[in-house]
This record gives C-alpha cells, structure tokens and sequence, in this order.
C-alpha cells in the first residue's frame, strides 16, 4: 500500500510542480486569443478597472484575497502558466473535477502574485504550486495531496491516495521528490511563449 501512495504522489507531483533552478519569474506575455480566465466576471473585473477611483485599494493583497473569497469559497490552485507540463496538469484537473471544487490561476496573474503576498510569500516566487483557500495556504507536497483530495475522477481513489500520502510519507520525503521533479519541469516538456492566464488573471 505504501508503495502504491507513493508512486501515485510522484506522478501527481510531476503533473503539478512549479518550482525552477534559478527561482526566477518567467514572463508571461499578454494575449487575448490564447488565454483563458476560469474566474468569475467579477473576480476579473476586480483586476481591474483601472479608471476606477478604488482601483489601488482594490489591487492590494488583502482586498483581492477577500474579494476572491468573498461569495465563493473553492480553494485557487496558483500554477506556472508558462510550464507546458503544468497545463497540462490543469488539463487534467479540469477532466478529474467535473463538480468545479477548485479555482485555477497563473502564479504571473496579478490574482496569483495578490494571493502569494496575502500568504506570506513573495509575489515573484515560483518556488511551488500553491493551494490557497480562504483560511490558508498549502505548498509543495501539502499542496499537492490537498489538490488530489478535491480531485474526484471516475474509478480512481485520489481522495485515499492524498490522505494516505499524507499519513505514510514524511513531509520532508515527500518534498524531495517534488524538488526534484519540479526542478526540471522545463527540461522535461519545455515551458509556452504565452500565458495560459493573461498578465490580469
């Protein structure tokens, strides 16, 4: 059993992680065509109208993080929006949450960078995926086993799979291997010219 939750949290870690060698903040290039916002109308507008005289209050870590949870409590997953192995993931997270538990945005948007600062972490730090919900925030294997909790796809116990890797594995163990798989992510399948999620979330 043991081995089975670990090889079973290896391949989730390969699908998600963010981190990089140089921890450094990829661009991540504006563009209307190729990006797409699972956020609703008004979490988007929240980025912003910037005519708007509130718009520097609104664009605050506090105020967006209260605004993203202010009437809906799913937790945000804060990916790379650049990594190709990282979309991918979201890909399938999409396909293993057909009952829409979780929230997805580019650690480049300003959403992300928002949500990291709100968190107590650098708003140009790509070192981890991060799982925010509104009391919190999970990273590197947390984050992972938190995100596969939620994941509810046909025929595969992921909710087992994250509370027994929880259990089984020490964190310390768990985040070896996520360094080390999310430290050659880029190698693995190369990273886009364009973000997933525009420059705004």
């Amino acid at each position: 059993m043991r081995k089975i939750a670990a090889a079973a949290i290896i391949v989730i870690i390969a699908l998600f992680s963010e981190s990089s060698y140089g921890w450094t903040f990829p661009s991540c290039p504006h563009s209307k065509t190729s990006t797409t916002s699972l956020f609703s109308s008004d979490v988007q507008a929240l980025e912003m109208n910037n005519d708007s005289t509130d718009s520097k209050e609104l664009l605050t870590p506090s105020a967006v993080s209260n605004r993203v949870f202010e009437s809906d409590n799913r937790p945000v997953i804060l990916f790379d929006g650049v990594c190709n192995l990282c979309n991918g993931a979201v890909n399938i997270a999409l396909d293993w949450d057909p009952k829409g538990n979780l929230r997805f945005a580019a650690l480049q948007s300003q959403i992300g960078r928002a949500l990291l600062e709100k968190n107590g972490r650098k708003a140009d730090d790509i070192s981890s995926i991060v799982l925010v919900s509104s009391e919190g925030a999970y990273v590197k294997s947390d984050a992972i086993l938190k995100i596969t909790e939620a994941l509810t796809p046909r025929f595969l116990p992921t909710r087992q799979v994250g509370k027994l890797g929880q259990i089984l594995i020490p964190r310390i163990l768990r985040d070896l291997i996520y360094d080390r798989v999310a430290n050659n992510r880029y190698k693995l399948m190369g990273k886009r010219d364009i973000c997933r999620f525009d420059s705004d979330g």
